[in-house]
């Protein structure tokens, strides 16, 4: 018997509205909430939450010195990886590591807040 179910995976960000509308341009999911704590509803129930935290600071990836402690992996089409690409990078993601030619199949990216996401092949 489990002890409890999982609820929301929750961000801290300086600004969760903007984080919010990143993520919900990437993943077309509805922006519920205002203030410090905003949501993001997606289908069969899936949630995505960010938390006003005025001290923020991103990792640095792929240091240890503030090391990531956790990271998304978001799924798209092989065919569709690069365009994917494209649309995080205009939307205020940037380029951590790449597939390395190919070789790998996904790429690591930081989102406008400086968390680490994956685009990997699905």
């Amino acid at each position: 018997m489990a002890v409890a179910t999982m609820g929301v995976t929750v961000l801290d960000c300086r600004s969760p509205r903007e984080l919010a509308e990143f993520y919900a341009a990437v993943l077309d999911w509805r922006i519920e909430g205002e203030g410090e704590w905003i949501e993001l509803i997606g289908p069969h129930g899936r949630q995505l939450a960010f938390q006003e935290s005025p001290g923020h600071r991103p990792p640095q990836w792929p240091g240890t010195e503030m090391p990531q402690q956790f990271h998304l992996d978001l799924d798209v089409p092989r065919e569709r990886l690069d365009a994917a690409e494209a649309e995080v990078l205009r939307l205020g993601a940037r380029l951590l590591e790449g597939d390395d030619g190919g070789r790998r199949d996904w790429r690591v990216y930081a989102d406008p807040a400086g968390h680490p996401f994956c685009l990997c092949v699905h």
